[in-house]
């Protein structure tokens, strides 16, 4: 089976599911349940939102040179009530709103998720009384979490375009979600890998009238442009929130992938530029190998990332630092392995 830590350029995530256990499934009876659900979860303390550790996820985020801390990051234990299951993502904001809209959509979005992926189960049960994700094949679990991580995307960023409270007309976040249940992993994209420049999205930006061109002193750095101004120069084609641009070619499509996880894979590091800009995969997993201290690994990768951009980045503003390390196992009693590649 393939490894599955793999660091993206803004942004690093992942997801996984696995049926060690039968869940019973049922639907979804609305927004309210995912709340309800969400309220027990933050009661008996299975939700972090904060630098810190529980059980085998670590989480860091500090504040750059920048202004105000657009990255969040939120962990969920036991999501979406199986013992099993946990959701990770981590979040980006850009723009004059983007805190609030990275907080917006980190609230938002896993309780869209699990009111989505139970709708979905029990879809799947209804057209095959015989459905169990322990023995069903892997497309049908794959297609449910795809068209639930689809579903979630478009109604957030939906929410955004009517929240009277958060300006995301010029604001926006990438991000990058994460939910692991034993050996699957399954994950959603929506990254500045997502360049304006890759063909595909290029494309698609100029059929809409949107403009993709570097600045004369950011030669390399492709943005998206309004057709008739030069603004906003967005450095990315997919993101949740930017409305002044989602006429012009910019989506909120996320990418959905699912992976095995083996006995090999030791962790996932999802992580937001502020890491992926100064520190490469192998350096990345090196810091986090090294440290004896689960508990201390990702503090250490930030910090290592903050002395990087001194070293790497002199007189440019360091940017936010938030990074969440997911350990798959509790012990290292088999061969450890963990790549990555952006």
């Amino acid at each position: 089976m393939g490894n599955i830590s793999w660091m993206l350029n803004g942004i690093t995530r992942s997801l996984s599911i696995n049926g060690s256990q039968k869940r019973n499934l049922r639907s979804c009876d609305g927004r309210e349940a995912a709340e309800s659900m969400a309220k027990d979860a933050k009661k008996n303390d299975l939700i972090l939102k904060s630098s810190g550790i529980k059980n085998l996820v670590s989480v860091h985020s500090r504040r750059g040179e920048k202004g105000v801390n657009q990255d969040c990051c939120i962990v969920w234990e036991e999501f979406g009530c199986q013992e099993d299951m946990i959701f990770c993502g981590i979040f980006d904001g850009h723009g004059p709103w983007g805190h609030f809209v990275a907080k917006c959509v980190r609230r938002s979005m896993p309780r869209t998720l699990l009111c989505y992926w139970q709708e979905a189960l029990a879809e799947a049960a209804s057209m095959n009384l015989d459905f169990d994700l322990e023995s069903d094949n892997e497309k049908m679990i794959f297609n449910v979490w795809k068209h639930s991580f689809i579903k979630t995307c478009a109604t957030v960023d939906n929410e955004l375009l009517h929240n009277r409270k958060i300006d995301s007309f010029y604001s926006g976040t990438t991000g990058l979600a994460a939910v692991r249940q034993g050996d699957k992993l399954m994950a959603v994209q929506l990254t500045v890998d997502f360049k304006p420049d890759l063909s595909d999205e290029s494309n698609r930006i100029s059929e809409c009238n949107g403009r993709v061109f570097c600045l004369r002193d950011e030669p390399g750095v492709h943005r998206v442009w309004l057709p008739n101004e030069e603004r906003p120069g967005l450095a990315m084609s997919r993101s949740l929130g930017d409305y002044c641009l989602k006429d012009f070619g910019l989506i909120s499509l996320p990418e959905v992938t699912q992976i095995d996880i083996t006995c090999k894979d030791e962790f996932i590091i999802l992580a937001t530029d502020g890491v992926w800009d100064v520190i490469s995969n192998e350096e990345a997993v090196g810091i986090v190998s090294k440290t004896i201290d689960r508990g201390k690994a990702v503090k250490q990768l930030a910090e290592s990332a903050a002395k990087a951009w001194k070293k790497k980045r002199k007189g440019i503003a360091i940017d936010d630092i938030s990074a969440v390390v997911l350990f798959f196992h509790a012990s290292s009693s088999c061969n450890n392995r963990v790549s990555g590649s952006k």
